[in-house]
């Protein structure tokens, strides 16, 4: 076994520096801002319905603790996926459905981290998407019911927990 003496790469490679360059704002140390939506659903909710459920920078870092909570939307096959999108052309963003987190399955009442990947968390929100570069305009956050339909009235709620740069 091996002692090693490893530093984070976001924030405190950079200060490891000589001389130290500070991290970013929304990666170090940066105030924490929140977004809460609640969207309600139909019984008779098809395949391809979306729920505007935010509309945040393009710079926001959407933090790990960040959360969609559902009520059981009835039964079948319904998944519901969370993405980013293009607000009307304003930017070269495509619209991706799946950007944040996919898959998931609204047939009993639950919640899931809103970021999938753990590694995707803290990153740009133009960077979850197909951006190149930070466009400097404000992206929809949006579920989409990927699978199916969904067969009762319910809520979807999320509780999202950013920093900007």
């Amino acid at each position: 076994m091996a002692v090693v003496n490893l530093v984070g790469s976001r924030v405190l490679t950079p200060n490891a520096q000589s001389p130290a360059v500070m991290g970013a704002p929304g990666t170090g140390g940066g105030a924490v801002r929140s977004w809460t939506e609640t969207v309600e659903t139909n019984a008779d909710d098809s395949q391809s319905s979306t729920y505007h459920l935010a509309s945040l920078p393009s710079n926001a870092r959407i933090l790990g603790m960040s959360k969609i909570y559902w009520d059981d939307l009835g039964t079948g096959a319904a998944t519901i996926d969370v993405g980013v999108y293009n607000q009307s052309g304003k930017s070269d963003i495509t619209d991706d459905p799946d950007a944040l987190t996919n898959g998931i399955d609204p047939t009993s009442a639950g919640s899931a981290d809103l970021i999938n990947e753990k590694a995707d968390m803290g990153i740009q929100l133009w960077d979850h998407a197909t951006g190149t570069v930070d466009p400097g305009v404000t992206l929809d956050i949006k579920a989409v019911l990927a699978d199916g339909a969904i067969t009762a009235v319910g809520t979807i709620t999320v509780e999202i927990l950013y920093t900007l740069d």
